[in-house]
């Protein structure tokens, strides 16, 4: 019997490599039998383009899984078949897609956190695997994990880690991260624990040009602090005084923003610094770093060049929670009618669609969609979305036009 002296301490936590070739080689068979589309694959051999009677798709060139979320994805299933009887868990969703997150459930990995945690962290045993999402995880919850003495299978995306570097750095360097994001987001909540981990750092998350506006405002003239810090509130580190700790700032984003916005948030914040101290004290007080992931920027690039091309409306493919996604879906909408559905089975008829706003954050109904007579549909998704949802939403459109995709692939005009 031990005592309280001598009690077996938990083994501290292993991260676990299964990125070996026989493993990823045992696993891509399956993975690509959920997620990969053969038609899709020919119509990107087509010039992203397919044409048939009245009904035109064009594809964008860039859309659909990056290297990150296939690298997530792959580990996942590869720790299933590493440890087929253990108990495994992962925190949260590992990629925002449901069909994929309900994919892994089917597996029987069980969310510890999220709306759809099945079990919390207390309830995890030594001897269980835990599965870092490809956005991260936040530091304490790492650390509650670490002393129970589980292993990890880390699936965060190197951009993001990219990212959590330079917000140590600020922090080193007694700078405050500015993080372009949005607050509630897994990957912002993540990059700003490693803000903070020093136990010294601070950071301020802004949303939108507007709350950038209101902090420049503050750091040139000051200003009224309870109300500053009443409407940041939960934007900021603990003990964060915008009277204190916005004279010295780092601007950092959450990797799957608007490459745009994130440099005018990354300007206007270096224009107050300069307007508040001058401009040779500049860099004494201000530091930045491009750090928007290259997937996200391939695929805004890809849509904007798409958005040159006359189209009649825009679908865009993938989960409600994807904040790459939702840009996608922004952009469409300052251009022509966009519809930003999660899968096919939303476009319910050619008159009625289900798509989601995410300006009131509800999907809503929208009548006579699709118009009569030839039209030209484009269609993208955000990094988190399978190419077998894009097919279904390509089989849909032309099942709602009345046409057949196999006799479309098989005509030599359809391209």
């Amino acid at each position: 019997m031990t005592t309280e002296g001598t009690a077996k301490q938990p083994q501290p936590a292993r991260r676990i490599n299964l990125r070996t070739p026989d493993i990823m080689e045992a696993v891509q068979a399956q993975v690509e039998g959920h997620y990969r589309s053969e038609l899709v694959d020919t119509i990107r051999s087509r010039g992203n383009f397919l044409r048939a009677d009245t009904l035109t798709i064009r594809l964008a060139k860039e859309f659909g899984f990056c290297y990150g979320v296939e690298r997530a994805i792959d580990l996942a299933y590869a720790a299933r078949k590493v440890f087929p009887n253990e108990r495994l868990f992962i925190l949260g969703e590992i990629i925002h897609n449901p069909e994929v997150n309900d994919q892994i459930h089917a597996m029987g990995i069980r969310s510890i956190m999220g709306s759809n945690k099945e079990l919390d962290i207390s309830d995890l045993k030594p001897e269980d695997i835990v599965i870092v999402p490809a956005f991260g995880a936040e530091i304490d919850v790492i650390n509650q994990i670490k002393k129970i003495g589980c292993q990890f299978v880390d699936t965060t995306c190197g951009d993001v880690m990219s990212v959590w570097k330079r917000v140590r750095q600020y922090s080193r360097d007694k700078f405050t991260s500015i993080i372009h994001g949005k607050a509630w987001h897994e990957e912002t909540k993540a990059t700003s624990s490693r803000a903070t981990s020093s136990g010294e750092g601070h950071y301020l998350v802004v949303y939108s040009l507007e709350e950038t506006d209101y902090v420049c405002n503050y750091i040139v003239h000051g200003g009224d602090r309870a109300r500053f810090l009443e409407k940041f509130e939960g934007a900021y580190s603990n003990g964060f005084d915008p009277d204190i700790h916005l004279t010295h700032i780092g601007v950092a984003n959450q990797t799957t923003m608007m490459r745009g916005e994130t440099e005018e948030v990354q300007r206007r914040l270096a224009q107050a610094i300069e307007k508040k101290f001058g401009t040779g004290e500049l860099a004494r007080h201000f530091q930045f770093f491009d750090t928007i992931c290259g997937a996200t920027q391939d695929r805004q690039d890809a849509l904007k060049m798409l958005l040159t091309t006359p189209m009649d409306l825009l679908l865009v493919v993938g989960g409600y929670n994807s904040s790459n996604t939702s840009h996608l879906a922004e952009m469409g909408e300052a251009i022509l009618p966009t519809y930003f559905i999660k899968n096919a089975s939303k476009m319910e008829s050619a008159h009625r669609i289900t798509h989601f706003n995410q300006h009131v954050g509800r999907e809503e109904s929208s009548e006579n969609w699709l118009p009569d007579g030839p039209i030209t549909v484009g269609i993208t998704a955000g990094a988190s979305c399978p190419n077998n949802l894009i097919e279904d939403t390509i089989r849909r459109l032309f099942e709602l036009k009345g046409i057949s995709v196999e006799k479309v692939l098989a005509s030599p005009h359809s391209s």
